[in-house]
């Protein structure tokens, strides 16, 4: 006996019809997006008739919808209804007013999401914000203050809740008015890295978090660069901080310039290997940035909003004359020991003594290679 979800086609809530979609089993993306295009709501795909669907997707694919459903299908169904009963989270389609219109410009959306938070963040004027997960210590500085002058000019902050720049965008997303979204590219109920549980709960709670993997799906390799055309596709623009020369970062920016959105790349030190993806990306075409008001300006001549005062930030000037003159000499330039102990004049051992005290007061940071960069 087939086992369908019990629902009507003009239910307000299809959510049973919605996970039995998202669940069948040899039916690709653009199989479903065809039927929702045909039928609408996916409970009117689950009452259609084998020739119905066969006339839209084909005898195979209509056989696949028809096939009864196997123990393992309906526990999934189960878990997915019973995830679904929790407050703020739910699943959109194609069909459903609360898709985000973004994603309906680019060549592939998904046609089912699975969102943690208010949809609401999905449909405003949006900036991704991408970098390399092993960032320095400037990187995370730069996505964090970036993000939250943007947030606060109003701008969503969209990225992929990854280690590095993308963690720091969503905390400078949530400190301002825009918020954050994060597009994950495991199953919404899987907490990825897990280190960012308790950022992913502050999101769905203040933001939005969405998954287009049904529930359970494990952080596959392969779902990330698929995950990335979402990143770009729900901004109108793509901000890469920190990249490598080879980097997930750079696919995410040839997706935004394939689907028409604007790519823009803080350059950095011609020494840092993390800065050569954003300096290949400006030789591309990128637009250079160094503030948030060289991004605002594109998006309709919008201002950037003050920040709340903070302390400020300790300078040379704070600091004892020896310190001083180590971050004189250091620059804002990777450096080594030994050509900084050249130009201050200094043996290595008293040199050693004052770069650990700067780092530890904040002021440096020992990069890979044994170098040390000033920080802002």
């Amino acid at each position: 006996m087939d086992y369908r979800p019990p629902v009507e086609p003009d239910d307000d809530d299809p959510a049973s019809s919605a996970a039995w979609l998202s669940l069948a089993e040899g039916v690709g993306p653009a199989s479903v997006r065809r039927l929702l295009a045909v039928f609408g709501l996916p409970g009117r795909i689950w009452r259609a008739s084998h020739q119905e669907l066969a006339a839209v997707v084909g005898p195979a694919i209509a056989a696949a919808l028809r096939k009864p459903l196997v123990p393992r299908q309906q526990a999934r169904i189960a878990a997915t209804l019973a995830w679904l009963q929790v407050p703020g989270q739910s699943i959109v389609t194609l069909a459903d007013a609360h898709y985000p219109p973004a994603l309906l410009q680019i060549p592939d959306p998904p046609p089912l999401l699975y969102l943690r938070g208010n949809a609401a963040w999905l449909c405003g004027e949006a900036l991704a914000v991408v970098g390399s997960r092993n960032a320095t210590a400037q990187g995370v500085a730069h996505a964090a203050r970036f993000s939250e002058e943007l947030s606060r000019a109003g701008l969503t902050i969209v990225s992929g809740l990854a280690l590095g720049i993308d963690a720091a965008a969503h905390e400078g997303g949530l400190r301002g008015a825009g918020s954050t979204v994060a597009v994950i590219g495991t199953g919404i109920d899987i907490d990825y890295p897990l280190r960012h549980r308790a950022l992913a709960q502050r999101i769905a709670e203040q933001g939005c978090i969405v998954s287009e993997y049904p529930l359970g799906t494990p952080p596959l390799a392969a779902n990330f660069p698929r995950r990335n055309r979402l990143i770009s596709g729900l901004s109108r623009a793509v901000l890469v901080v920190e990249a490598a020369a080879q980097s997930g970062s750079l696919i995410t920016a040839r997706m935004a310039a394939e689907q028409g959105r604007d790519v823009f790349a803080i350059p950095g030190s011609i020494h840092s290997p993390l800065a050569k993806g954003c300096h290949q990306l400006i030789r591309q075409g990128a637009k250079l940035v160094d503030t948030t008001q060289d991004i605002l300006d594109e998006f309709a001549g919008r201002q950037a909003v003050p920040m709340a005062t903070r302390p400020a930030a300790a300078t040379a000037v704070d600091v004892d004359p020896a310190s001083a003159l180590v971050l004189q000499a250091m620059g804002h330039d990777p450096v080594d020991a030994d050509t900084l102990a050249s130009r201050c004049e200094l043996d290595v051992a008293a040199l050693a003594g004052l770069l650990l005290t700067l780092e530890l007061e904040g002021r440096i940071e020992l990069l890979p290679g044994a170098q040390y960069r000033r920080l802002a």
